[in-house]
């Protein structure tokens, strides 16, 4: 069943001449029909272009799609209009790309990375999006640490971390430019 509903499509702030963007933040309504509160893949289309992307937490209990240059460029004149949304979750999330930092530690502890390989997709889309939403370099570094000795000691979920952003107010949408 397809998910349908209008939005805005925002101009997000700081934008750079080679690294255009915008984005949506989807309403409460459309994300309550998700499978999860934090990332979650979804396929759809935005006024008829297809897309295939991974939604970001908004920390209000929804979401938000970042629309990347080759489709913002599809959706010309779009900006700060109205777009029409339909988009349904993927039936298996995909394996989610593990940042170089976090892959050499996990390489670098063998029983980590035992238990790692041993975890749910899911599970290691939180791990990820929980060292990728440090806001600091020298907190990153204390999270993939930390994260290692997680997982070595057998632990297969981040604990302690609010994927929704809701509680902690660590995550949000950009600001619009």
């Amino acid at each position: 069943m397809s998910i349908t509903f209008k939005a805005k499509l925002c101009q997000a702030a700081g934008n750079t001449a080679g690294n255009l963007w915008a984005f949506i933040v989807f309403p409460k309504s459309a994300s309550d029909n998700l499978p999860r509160r934090g990332r979650t893949s979804v396929e759809g289309t935005i006024n008829g272009h297809a897309f295939s992307a991974t939604l970001q937490p908004d920390g209000k209990l929804s979401h938000w799609l970042q629309v990347d240059g080759e489709l913002l460029k599809a959706l010309s004149n779009s900006v700060g209009k109205k777009v029409d949304v339909a988009f349904t979750p993927v039936a298996t999330e995909p394996e989610p790309p593990v940042p170089e930092d976090l892959s050499d530690a996990l390489a670098a502890a063998p029983a980590a990375l035992e238990n790692w390989q041993q975890t749910t997709v899911i599970a290691r889309v939180d791990w990820i999006h929980w060292v990728e939403s440090a806001k600091q370099a020298k907190t990153r570094v204390k999270r993939i640490a930390n994260a290692c000795d997680m997982l070595a000691s057998g632990k297969r979920r981040v604990c302690c971390f609010d994927q929704s952003g809701f509680y902690s107010k660590a995550l949000s949408a950009p600001k619009e430019a």
